[in-house]
């Protein structure tokens, strides 16, 4: 599936979110759809992205290693064994919107895990959401990273300097 929907399919399932670990777990989603989409761009992206690229697959692996997946499966969020709906990516046909999107949905996983932690009194879900917004906001400054270079990299085409 192309990394625009799944983006919207995680933005989707965000937005349903109520309980606590589903919100964690929809943070533990948007890190891994982070490191497919960084791995993808890495290996076939624009090569002027695929630095980049590799640094915001790597910064979406960390964020889903700040997850205690163990804890989701104790919740009512993504039993463990579950795979990431990142596991169905089989493209991104278009970089800027996919790009965009994923920043849109890290951003919203970032609010959503303030809310969690605000209203919890478990001191467990508390740093699950501490790490989980930390690294949400690491994926995020990679994907602004990568739209300034693409940015950058269109000025220069337009003016006709590469």
């Amino acid at each position: 599936m192309d990394a625009v929907r799944l983006i919207a399919a995680g933005r989707h399932a965000l937005a349903r979110s109520a309980a606590a670990w589903d919100i964690v777990g929809e943070a533990w989603q948007a890190q891994a759809l982070a490191q497919g989409v960084g791995g993808w761009l890495a290996v076939t992206g624009p090569p002027e992205l695929r630095a980049e690229a590799r640094g915001l697959g790597e910064a979406g692996g960390r964020g889903c290693g700040a997850i205690d997946r163990a804890a989701l499966g104790d919740g009512e969020g993504l039993a463990p064994e579950q795979p990431p709906r990142a596991a169905q990516l089989t493209g991104v046909a278009d970089v800027r919107q996919a790009l965009l999107g994923l920043q849109a949905l890290l951003g919203e996983v970032g609010i959503a895990l303030v809310g969690v932690a605000c209203a919890t009194d478990d001191e467990s879900l508390y740093w699950q959401c501490i790490e989980s917004i930390d690294a949400a906001d690491e994926s995020s400054d990679r994907v602004r990273a990568l739209l300034r270079r693409m940015a950058v990299r269109e000025r220069g085409s337009a003016s006709g300097v590469l």
